[in-house]
């Protein structure tokens, strides 16, 4: 009888000392991890293996699932030809709901090494509330290197430049063997100027290719073909958030497309859904152009022409998303000319880099044109020596292209070593 007695005395006695308000209240004070596990989510402009040797103090892991902070970094080019980092700080886990954004913007005179620097330092700034939860707090501290004072007569308004950046560029491509040479000469020059107003942007470039062949008989085919296109731009800001106006003019020639001159000018309108501001992350943009076009053909056109002027409109919408479950971007255009309306072109742009599940990665690109707008094809039949060097443009009523692959990645969640050696 004791004995049925005490066994269920024993079994209260445990459940009251599981339960006790003393074990039930007692606070962990200790830190709920040693420090930070981080997805860099960067598609363009960031070094990794850099990032790595600045700031080794977190765990850099491949999944974003076993990260305890998201970052996803999206770049835009500004108007000096450098780069704004747009980094959004994604808390998950133990620090859902604790997001945060901050912006680094290179100049486009910086070095590859200073835009480095530079991202890494306002990279590791924002991780610092998430370090200060983990025993990593224990050893940060704050160090601030005040600059010498800037002379007061570097101020923006003084800039003998007037916010211009130009740009010159020219290159050349030689290459042969026996049966075989082939020479390409490239040139650039660019001029912009980008406030929050204007964005104006003047740029010229052109090359010029050579391909001589030794063919089985011993005789010699020569190839050559040029193009070259000038084009000014002007666009100006309609409010701060949603709309703006475009003009533009542009000429040029191309011997693939039968052009002794192409001129054009054109004015159109933008409207964007969402605000200017978050372009890094979502755009939904609408364009509407009308314009006229001058061409002056090299030979006679299928249509007996070897000029004429002709006025056109275009229609675009565009929209693209860069969220923590990856990249998509989709456009449709639709130009067509105003003298006859079953002259027009249509074309469709899909690009989609898609996250599926841990690991797994989908990536899939394509482009769909519908021809009907030819105006400059070359009267007569093309000869086998135009076709295959690709020296006069087809006939077509579409083009496309598409393709499609995925990865998967499987192993330690851990992705923190820098190696070098042999080729990195």
């Amino acid at each position: 009888m004791r004995l049925n007695l005490f066994l269920p005395l024993m079994v209260l006695l445990c459940f009251a000392r599981s339960v006790s308000p003393a074990a039930a209240q007692t606070p962990d004070t200790s830190h709920p991890r040693q420090t930070l596990s981080v997805f860099l989510d960067c598609r363009d402009g960031c070094d990794f293996d850099d990032l790595r040797r600045e700031v080794p103090y977190v765990n850099y892991v491949r999944d974003r699932k076993d990260a305890d902070v998201h970052v996803l970094v999206t770049t835009q080019r500004t108007g000096t030809g450098g780069r704004e980092y747009s980094i959004q700080y994604l808390g998950q886990g133990y620090f859902a709901d604790h997001d945060h954004q901050l912006t680094y913007v290179s100049n486009g005179s910086d070095t590859s090494d200073e835009r480095r620097r530079g991202f890494a330092r306002v990279f590791s700034l924002g991780l610092t509330w998430y370090l200060m939860q983990t025993a990593m707090a224990d050893e940060m501290r704050l160090q601030v290197d005040v600059p010498m004072a800037a002379p007061t007569s570097a101020t923006a308004k003084q800039d003998r430049w007037n916010l211009w950046i130009f740009r010159v560029g020219a290159s050349t491509d030689l290459r042969g063997e026996r049966t075989d040479t082939s020479r390409q000469f490239r040139g650039s020059f660019s001029a912009n100027r980008t406030t929050d107003r204007w964005k104006l942007s003047f740029a010229s470039d052109g090359q010029s290719n050579q391909n001589i062949f030794t063919l089985s008989d011993g005789s010699t085919l020569k190839s050559t073909s040029h193009n070259y296109n000038v084009r000014a731009v002007a666009v100006k800001s309609l409010d701060r958030d949603h709309w703006a106006a475009v003009g533009s003019m542009s000429t040029g020639d191309s011997t693939q497309q039968n052009y002794a001159r192409n001129s054009r000018i054109a004015a159109g309108i933008e409207y964007d859904v969402f605000p200017y501001a978050e372009s890094t992350r979502r755009s939904l943009m609408f364009q509407y152009a009308i314009g006229l076009n001058r061409y002056r053909y090299i030979e006679r056109t299928i249509f007996n022409r070897l000029e004429e002027t002709r006025p056109d409109n275009s229609l675009r919408g565009q929209l693209n998303l860069r969220q923590p479950w990856g990249f998509t971007s989709v456009s449709a255009q639709y130009v067509s000319y105003l003298h006859d309306l079953t002259k027009h072109r249509m074309e469709l742009n899909g690009r989609l880099d898609l996250r599926l599940f841990r690991g797994l990665s989908l990536n899939t690109d394509g482009r769909l044109t519908l021809v009907r707008d030819q105006l400059y094809l070359k009267a007569g039949t093309a000869s086998d020596e135009e076709i295959l060097l690709r020296r006069q443009s087809q006939a077509t009523s579409y083009r496309y292209q598409f393709s499609i692959g995925f990865s998967y990645q499987f192993g330690s969640i851990f992705n923190n070593v820098v190696n070098p050696r042999w080729g990195g």
